[in-house]
């Protein structure tokens, strides 16, 4: 068994929930010059999991295999001959180092080749959990700087989580959020410091943007929700605003009556971006930054790392189906035995 591991597989190849299930595949044995071979102890799900196991997310030709998973946190079982080289801030790892990075997939297995541009050491503070629920995103897009505005739509995801609490410890202008229920509202306004949030089933968030900026609008806006808010995008961004396009959970075709204008009298820019796309230069570079920027917050307790709900990854079935559910405040973990 030397030569194989356990790995999360999907029956038929792609299919619901209930296809997900544990079998062996070949282990990675050999790091690449400048990977490290990491066995993994917990795991963190994404919503780019849910439509890679149902076949509508493209696998990056970077990827090791077609097994689900990019966050991860576990230690280093190996090195590539030229890992000493590596020159960015986290270089110079050792095997047996404790680490949480990005992969560019096989995250739910219990080894995965990863580059070293894209793993961070693990600081005590942090859990196995925790570590594997951290999302590296921010810094290389939208233009975020101190003073600015900015809207999280899916104010209770992950990654909106880190967002809001990264834009405030950088002193936003003002943080604004959405959301589908007034408890998570509260948990984004309350617990982790958002200016304001708005219910996109009850309110005109779109409106109550503008209301609550004075017509101005707000220079940042993220979004994960796609066609549905594309018209609402528009009206909510400030003169010379970014809107920075990461999933299209209502889908990618507009609807009828959408008016662009605001394109043009605004000027505004819509960016698009997929990290799990980019190489590992720019991997390289987002790692530094969560490095500077979150790591010494997240030492101090400044930031915090929620995590909804942990499961043994022989449950990775529930925890798809409580990903499904979308009644979650933060990242849902596997752990691996």
């Amino acid at each position: 068994m030397g030569s194989t591991m356990r790995a999360v597989a999907i029956k038929n190849t792609t299919g619901p929930a209930s296809s997900l299930h544990i079998t062996r595949i070949p282990k990675p044995t050999t790091p690449r010059p400048t990977s490290a071979i990491v066995k993994i102890k917990a795991f963190g799900l994404n919503r780019m999991d849910l439509l890679q196991r149902e076949g509508k997310y493209p696998v990056p030709p970077q990827a090791p295999s077609s097994t689900l998973g990019v966050e991860f946190s576990g230690t280093v079982e190996s090195l590539g001959h030229e890992v000493e080289d590596d020159g960015g801030e986290e270089g110079g790892f050792k095997v047996g180092d404790e680490v949480f990075g990005l992969a560019y997939g096989g995250a739910y297995a219990e080894f995965v080749d990863v580059s070293t541009r894209m793993l961070v050491r693990k600081p005590g503070e942090l859990s196995w959990e925790e570590a594997a629920g951290v999302p590296e995103a921010m810094y290389l897009i939208g233009g975020y700087a101190p003073g600015k505005t900015i809207l999280w739509h899916a104010g209770a995801s992950s990654v909106s989580i880190a967002g809001i609490q990264l834009s405030k410890g950088d002193k936003a202008g003002a943080i604004f959020v959405t959301a589908g229920s007034q408890d998570k509202i509260d948990f984004c306004v309350k617990e982790l410091g958002a200016t304001a949030g708005f219910n996109y089933r009850t309110q005109d968030w779109a409106k109550e943007i503008l209301a609550a900026t004075d017509g101005k609008g707000v220079d940042i806006i993220v979004d994960f929700v796609g066609a549905n808010y594309f018209q609402g995008n528009l009206d909510a961004a400030a003169r010379d605003g970014r809107i920075v396009h990461l999933r299209a959970m209502s889908g990618t075709r507009l609807p009828a009556g959408v008016d662009i204008g605001a394109f043009v009298r605004k000027r505004l820019r819509f960016e698009g971006s997929s990290l799990r796309s980019r190489d590992e230069e720019y991997q390289g570079k987002l790692r530094n930054m969560l490095v500077e920027h979150a790591l010494p917050a997240i030492r101090k307790g400044e930031m915090k790392v929620y995590v909804e709900k942990v499961f043994p990854w022989e449950r990775v079935v529930e925890a798809h189906e409580l990903m499904e559910s979308n009644q979650t405040k933060g990242k849902i973990i596997c752990t691996i035995d």
